[in-house]
């Protein structure tokens, strides 16, 4: 009987770090400011903890092929994600949890209702879009400019950012003289009344379709919670959530 008393012990002992892991959450820059109400939210109506770790899509990604011990991955895109689940990095199918909103913005006093002739002004010295190749925001940007035949003219003028978030600060601390960013950044920013924005056209870039997939690192470690954080983004309480940040939702 002592000895079965032991083993027990034993195996609550080995189990319980396992069940106490927190689900670590890789989450594209873009949604940083709506992750810590999505966090909220699911810890109360489940009581599982979260980790979220902040970044650009594709380092995230790259993060994730070198072994990162994530187990679930919010995409600013469908791209990425899709990508890591054809390598064998997902467990899941890759699904659509929202779709983000490109903006113009700036502490300036600027009129950005005629943005794409700001861009060409002189005293327009620089402008912070994302990465095109780490962020699909910023991949969202050099659609519009290009449409709009601006990526040629003011392209000395831009600086690139690592991530959206970098590309907030540079908006927000007046590094830059504009950039484009996600609307989520004017539903969390707390000086907001100091912003000028102006929605871009939707029909001038790509939708900015942002994908989650549950990791493959989850499979012995926090599988079910994963799974319950999949279905959770889905529910009629997260897709309140990201409305209120300036998504749109399947």
């Amino acid at each position: 009987m002592k000895k079965l008393i032991t083993l027990i012990f034993l195996l609550i002992g080995a189990v319980s770090p396992t069940l106490s892991q927190a689900l670590r959450v890789a989450v594209a820059a873009n949604a940083q400011f709506v992750i810590g109400a999505l966090q909220a939210d699911f810890k109360q109506k489940t009581g599982i903890e979260m980790e979220t770790i902040i970044g650009s899509s594709g380092k995230l990604t790259a993060q994730i092929k070198n072994g990162a011990p994530y187990d679930f991955f919010l995409s600013a895109d469908m791209e990425f994600p899709n990508q890591l689940f054809k390598d064998g990095f997902g467990l899941t199918e890759v699904k659509e949890y929202a779709s983000g909103s490109l903006i113009i913005c700036s502490i300036d006093a600027l009129d950005l209702k005629n943005w794409q002739q700001i861009l060409l002004q002189s005293k327009i010295s620089k402008v912070a879009i994302a990465n095109p190749s780490l962020a699909p925001y910023g991949k969202a940007t050099e659609q519009a400019l290009r449409h709009y035949k601006l990526w040629d003219k003011v392209n000395d003028k831009l600086v690139f950012g690592e991530s959206i978030s970098q590309v907030n600060t540079y908006i927000t601390t007046g590094s830059v003289s504009l950039g484009f960013t996600t609307e989520a950044l004017i539903h969390e920013y707390k000086s907001k009344d100091k912003l000028n924005w102006e929605r871009l056209d939707s029909k001038v870039y790509g939708k900015i379709r942002q994908g989650m997939l549950v990791l493959r690192y989850a499979r012995n470690r926090n599988f079910e919670k994963a799974m319950k954080f999949y279905d959770y983004l889905s529910s009629a309480s997260a897709k309140q959530l990201l409305k209120k940040y300036g998504y749109q939702v399947p």
